[in-house]
């Protein structure tokens, strides 16, 4: 009755049903997991920002990475703007998602160390590769608060573009600049908050900490289709159960003493007596009128 399903397509049709199950269903924890992780990164972002700013050396080190906690802290400093050491990042958008830079300059604290200061966004008005016009930074001692991210590296999904012209980067890294600068650098870099005066660069907004994507609706929706392949494989054999059994039926010899089958049917019709013609009587003569009584007889005619 089933024979079929050991056929060569039956076969490979349950083979890659058995494959596409687990598949699915590890694609649906995978998805479960993304969004696990995003509503904890919220729920970090979201701590960090509400807590009160502290000295940004209580945050981080020279030459150390920015511990996960400490990430999106605000920070204080109080020092002044290096401007010999500026550079700017290139490929980063603004606010709105155009295209431009970001402007990296150090920042010296009291204590002779510096931190990497993200002042903000400015337009690349004169192309990717000419260095853009940024405005000069405040000057002398100033105090700042900025929110601490962690240091960028080729591996945080960043292209680090060898070759570029003078002053230009791609990606944000203390280690690298400090280097350059020959100078103890704080660990990750600040996004500066305030001081933010009219005709300085376009600061950064906070990140957006509320959204979660579509993480777990696509983790359902792996799910269910893991759920609809054994589904859809036994409506298939049914189905093909059904159409086998009825090209059997169509293709078995009649039955000639099948009474549904008239055609096959060999009893002949027995013909149906004729009516017997009934016999006819002879009419009964009708009797002579007898002459009434005291009549006379008429005589008979002489010639």
């Amino acid at each position: 009755m089933y024979r079929f399903l050991l056929t060569r397509q039956w076969v490979i049709l349950t083979l890659v049903g058995l494959v596409l199950i687990p598949v699915m269903i590890e694609l649906g924890f995978w998805q479960l997991h993304r969004h696990e992780q995003r509503v904890a990164r919220n729920n970090r972002i979201e701590r960090s920002l509400t807590r009160p700013p502290v000295p940004v050396t209580e945050l981080t080190a020279p030459g150390r990475e920015v511990p996960s906690d400490n990430v999106w802290r605000r920070g204080t400093a109080r020092g002044r703007y290096d401007v010999k050491g500026e550079v700017v990042a290139r490929l980063r958008t603004d606010n709105s998602g155009k295209s431009g830079y970001m402007v990296i300059t150090p920042f010296v604290l009291e204590d002779g160390k510096a931190i990497l200061v993200n002042r903000g966004w400015v337009p690349a008005d004169a192309g990717q590769r000419e260095f853009p016009q940024v405005p000069a930074p405040p000057s002398g001692t100033i105090d700042l608060v900025g929110r601490l991210r962690a240091d960028e590296d080729p591996g945080s999904g960043i292209r680090d573009t060898k070759g570029l012209p003078p002053r230009m980067i791609m990606i944000i890294n203390s280690r690298r600049q400090g280097e350059q600068l020959h100078r103890p650098m704080l660990g990750g870099y600040l996004e500066l908050i305030s001081p933010a005066p009219d005709g300085q660069p376009q600061t950064i907004d906070d990140p957006d900490h509320s959204s979660i994507g579509n993480h777990m609706a696509y983790t359902v929706q792996w799910w269910l289709f893991s759920a609809f392949v054994p589904v859809g494989w036994v409506i298939l054999v049914r189905r093909e159960r059904r159409d086998q059994m009825a090209a059997a039926a169509a293709a078995a010899p009649k039955d000639p003493k099948d009474p549904a089958d008239p055609a096959g049917s060999t009893t002949t019709a027995k013909p149906e007596p004729e009516p017997k013609a009934e016999a006819q009587s002879d009419p009964e003569p009708k009797p002579e009128p007898q002459p009434k009584a005291g009549a006379t007889a008429a005589p008979p005619a002489s010639d």
